[in-house]
């Protein structure tokens, strides 16, 4: 299934408390529970004034329906293509 990156402007979010992120975080997770098992939430990193989450969904409109559902920007979602990190020097 295909995994995304979804950035969403978020202006102050690296300033959100531990509470309003939990917040955040229950309204996303009640969201996936009604759309159902084929999309996850796998991860997401808070910046300054962005939030990049990485979602395993079978296409980018689950992903941009739960933004909507959930009331969170999705400003890009990118279907990622491949996935590298340092054993990839190794080669195979």
């Amino acid at each position: 299934m295909p995994k995304y990156v979804i950035e969403r402007e978020i202006p102050g979010a690296g300033k959100l408390s531990a509470q309003e992120l939990q917040a955040i975080s229950r309204k996303s997770c009640a969201v996936l529970n009604g759309l159902g098992p084929k999309i996850q939430w796998v991860q997401s990193y808070v910046t300054g004034n962005k939030v990049y989450c990485v979602y395993i969904a079978p296409n980018e409109e689950m992903v941009r329906e739960h933004a909507r559902q959930g009331g969170f920007p999705a400003n890009r979602v990118s279907e990622v293509a491949s996935v590298i990190d340092p054993t990839t020097a190794e080669g195979g």
